[in-house]
Order: structure tokens, then C-alpha cells, then sequence
């Protein structure tokens, strides 16, 4: 036997739909803010990286000075970080800075005058090289500060560590 609904269950029932939506809706904003990037750069030059959160853990590599990072996970003493090209290792975080760097992804990336494609350039960075991230700019685009002191616009889509 069929059973009978009154005239507006279909609108409640539309009605809890675009409610649990919402409420999906928050959630997933929220839990973006909670999983916002963290950026970090090693402080020291020949910074060992590892690949497990302890000194007796295999060494993989060592970092340089400036070099950008991602924090994943944070432990007590210890950072698990993201690197440019997707490696993953572990630090000690005494050997991190809250600096904001960025590294050069592309062959040659042109760093100009002010944010434009157009505007003059005031000089070019190799592949690798850091970059200290002065400030973020017009869409797409950041002031960067090379050690020597040069500063000027590099375009996001040249860099990594944003």
C-alpha cells in the first residue's frame, strides 16, 4: 500500500537538503581555515634533513640557507615538511625561520619594476634561487628581495613557497 505524505513533505524535505548543505558548506570553510599553509625557510646554511623526527634517523639531504618550506606536521622539536618538488623530511624546528622565502621554479624568472608584464625588469634569478617575500601585490604577483639587496616583482606562477 502506497503511503500517503501531506501536500508540503516534498518542500521539507528540500528544506533539510539545502540545510545539511549549508551546514556541509561550513564545515568544509572552517576546516580550511584550520589546514591554511604554513610556510617556513631553514635558518642556517647546511641544515639536515631527515626522514624521520630524530637525529639517529637517515640523513637525506642538506638544505641551504633561505631555502622555503611547507610545514605538514608539527611536533614538539621536530617540523615534517614539503619541499619545491614535492619531497617530504623532517626537521628540527630551531632550524626554521618564520622569514617567508620563495624559489625560483623556472629556468630565468624576471623580476621587474612593478607588477606588471610589461614593466621594466630590475634583474633576472636562476632556477633554485631564494627569494625573501616582502609583500604580496596586485593579483598574481609579490615583491621579492634578493640577499644582495635588489627587490622588485616576480609573478607567482615563477616561483614556488606561496
Amino acid at each position: 500500500m502506497a503511503r500517503l505524505l501531506p501536500i508540503n513533505a516534498g518542500k521539507q524535505q528540500v528544506h533539510r537538503r539545502r540545510f545539511s548543505f549549508l551546514v556541509l558548506c561550513i564545515g568544509f570553510l572552517a576546516a580550511g581555515n584550520a589546514g591554511a599553509l604554513e610556510f617556513r625557510s631553514i635558518i642556517a646554511n647546511a641544515t639536515v634533513m631527515y626522514d624521520a623526527p630524530s637525529l639517529k634517523a637517515t640523513r637525506l639531504y642538506v638544505a641551504s640557507q633561505y631555502y622555503p618550506v611547507e610545514v605538514i606536521v608539527s611536533l614538539d622539536k621536530w617540523a615534517k615538511v614539503r619541499d619545491s618538488s614535492g619531497g617530504l623530511s623532517w626537521v628540527e624546528k630551531k632550524q626554521l625561520s618564520e622569514t617567508r622565502t620563495v624559489v625560483v621554479t623556472v629556468p630565468v624568472a624576471d623580476i621587474r619594476q612593478s607588477p606588471e608584464s610589461k614593466a621594466p625588469l630590475v634583474f633576472q634569478a636562476e632556477r633554485h634561487v631564494a627569494l625573501e617575500l616582502v609583500e604580496f601585490a596586485a593579483p598574481g604577483w609579490i615583491k621579492v628581495r634578493h640577499r644582495d639587496g635588489q627587490s622588485g616583482y616576480v609573478h607567482v606562477s615563477q616561483v614556488w613557497g606561496i
